[in-house]
C-alpha cells in the first residue's frame, strides 16, 4: 500500500486480446521460468529478472506488464518518476523505493517511460542531476537480480533514447518489441469490441483493413465510438453496425504514424534481443 502496489485481478493474462506473437513469446520466455522455477532449474534455465518492453505510444505495453503480474499472482509495483520526483531528490527516492520493494517476498515492478530517468548521458541538455538518476538505477538493478521471485519490467516508447548502459546483458534479459497488431491481432481485438452484442453481422475484415497502424487503444476508442453512435440512433437490434465502426474508423487520427513504424522497425534491428 505504501509503495501504491496492488495485487490484480487473476484473469488479466486471458483478456489479453490479440497480439498473439507478442504474448507466446513473452509466455515462454518470461511467464513459464517465472511460474515453474523448478522445471526451469532441470533444464538449466535462470529465470529472468528484468525486460524492457519497447514500442509506439498506445500498444499494450502496460497492458502486457499488468497481465505478467495477474498470470502470476504477484504484487504489481508502479514506480512513477514523477511522483518519486515529488519527494525532492529522485536519486534517494528511487533508492528508498528499491529497499522498501526488498522486503516483498514476491513482485513485479513496473516503470513505464524509462527514459524519463534512464536517458543517454552525455547528451547536450541533459541535467547533470539526471545522469546521477541514471547512475543510482544502474545501481540498484543488480541488487534487484539477486533475489528470486522478482521481475522489473520497463517500458519506453523510444528505446534508442535509453543509455546503452541500462539495456546492456546482465541487466536486463530480454528487451522485446511491442509493435502496433498485425491483421490477425487486429481481427481479434476488433471482434472482441464489434461482435459483442446482440449484432453478429459486423463485417470485421473490413474493419481490420480500414484500421492498418491502429495501436489496440485506437481500435478501442473507435470502438466506443462506433458504440456511442449506436446508443444515440437506438435501433431495436442493439450494437454498432458495420458502417458505424467504418465511420469512427475514419474520424479517428491513429497514435501511430508510418514514421513511427519505420522507426520502430529499425529499432527492432539495432536494439531487440529475444
Amino acid at each position: 500500500d505504501e509503495l501504491g502496489g496492488r495485487v490484480l485481478s487473476g484473469d488479466l493474462w486471458d483478456q489479453v486480446a490479440g497480439m498473439t506473437a507478442e504474448k507466446e513469446l513473452i509466455e515462454r520466455r518470461v511467464v513459464l521460468p517465472l511460474a515453474e522455477p523448478e522445471r526451469a532449474a532441470r533444464h538449466g534455465v535462470r529465470p529472468p529478472r528484468a525486460i524492457t518492453l519497447f514500442g509506439p505510444p498506445g500498444t499494450g505495453k502496460t497492458t502486457f506488464a499488468r497481465a505478467i503480474a495477474s498470470r502470476l499472482g504477484w504484487p504489481f509495483v508502479e514506480l512513477l518518476p514523477s511522483r518519486l520526483a515529488d519527494e525532492g531528490n529522485l536519486a534517494a527516492a528511487l533508492r528508498g523505493a528499491f529497499t522498501r520493494i526488498g522486503e516483498l517476498e514476491r513482485v513485479l515492478v513496473f516503470i513505464d517511460e524509462v527514459e524519463e530517468i534512464a536517458p543517454v548521458r552525455g547528451e547536450p541538455g541533459r541535467a547533470g542531476a539526471t545522469h546521477g538518476v541514471t547512475n543510482e538505477l544502474l545501481k540498484l538493478i543488480p541488487g534487484f537480480r539477486e533475489r528470486d521471485g522478482r521481475l522489473l519490467v520497463c517500458a519506453t516508447n523510444s528505446v534508442r533514447s535509453l543509455d546503452p548502459a541500462f539495456l546492456r546483458t546482465g541487466r536486463f534479459d530480454y528487451v522485446i518489441p511491442i509493435g502496433t497488431p498485425d491483421p490477425d491481432a487486429r481481427a481479434a481485438i476488433w471482434a472482441r469490441y464489434a461482435l459483442g452484442t446482440d449484432r453478429v453481422d459486423v463485417d470485421v475484415p473490413a474493419l481490420v483493413a480500414a484500421s492498418e497502424h491502429f495501436s489496440p487503444a485506437d481500435i478501442e476508442h473507435a470502438a466506443r465510438l462506433a458504440a456511442q453512435t449506436a446508443f444515440e440512433r437506438d435501433d431495436a437490434v442493439p450494437g454498432a453496425t458495420t458502417a458505424d465502426h467504418l465511420a469512427a474508423i475514419s474520424a479517428c487520427r491513429p497514435t501511430v504514424t508510418a514514421a513511427m513504424v519505420a522507426a520502430f522497425r529499425a529499432d527492432i534491428g539495432a536494439h531487440a534481443r529475444l
